[in-house]
This record gives structure tokens, C-alpha cells and sequence, in this order.
């Protein structure tokens, strides 16, 4: 399963659905370093140091059960191209098209706060967390 930064952001935060992606984790999830630099800058927003979330989530065990693909695949930038036309009627970011693109490239679903992403006909599977 790969998560989009808002289902792990859900969870972080205790949010509906935090259930879901704590089963997800526990199966070792993925996520794509853009969303977790999303996850990263959304905490930093709220006043929490991107080292100190890193570490804190270390030591809880979470980096561990969470697998971090990096950015570096040249077809990871194709598909997230590719995905514009696709999704730019319901606002998908660029971070959005990332966790999309690894799915597809790992072929897994990928689970998502973002009820628009079920509005798409796309050829990866999409799970709601709530």
C-alpha cells in the first residue's frame, strides 16, 4: 500500500481513518520522499522541526515500518507528467501525481484522505481511509 501524505498526516493526528493507515504501517507501507516532505513541511507549519519529527517517529518505530522510495526515477517524472491532463480537473498537486505514479510503478494501491482522487478514472486502485 502506498500512502499519500494526508493518510499519514491522518494518522500522525489521530484523525477518522487513523485505524486504516495503522493497519497499512503495520503491513510496511510506502510512500513516495515528496509526500513525506509534504508530511515533513505540513508539521514544520505547525511548529515541529523537520529533524525532530524524523527522529521522534524513529524512535516510536514508524521509519522502520514505513519504507521511503526516493524521487530519483525517471519514469516516476514521466508518469507524474502524464497524470496532469488526467487529474487537473479535480486539482491534484504535483506531490498527489507523485503518490499516484508509485503506485502505479509498484503496481499497489495507494490510500488517500483526498475523496477527489475517486472522481478519476485512473489505472491505479484508490483507497479512502474515511
Amino acid at each position: 500500500m502506498v500512502l499519500d501524505a494526508s493518510a499519514l498526516l491522518a494518522w500522525l493526528q489521530g484523525e477518522s481513518g487513523a485505524e486504516r493507515v495503522d493497519e497499512a504501517l503495520q503491513q510496511g507501507a510506502t510512500i513516495h520522499t515528496v509526500n513525506w516532505a509534504e508530511v515533513l513541511s505540513k508539521l514544520a507549519s505547525k511548529g515541529v522541526a523537520a529533524a525532530d519529527a524524523t527522529r521522534q517517529l524513529t524512535e516510536r518505530g514508524i521509519l522502520g515500518q514505513l519504507l521511503l522510495v526516493d524521487a530519483g526515477q525517471s519514469e516516476d517524472a514521466i508518469a507524474v507528467a502524464d497524470l496532469y491532463a488526467v487529474t487537473r480537473s479535480a486539482g491534484l498537486s504535483l506531490g498527489d501525481r507523485y503518490c499516484l505514479a508509485l503506485g502505479q510503478r509498484l503496481g499497489q494501491s495507494v490510500l488517500t484522505a483526498d475523496r477527489a482522487w475517486q472522481t478519476l478514472s485512473l489505472s491505479v486502485s484508490v483507497e479512502l481511509l474515511r
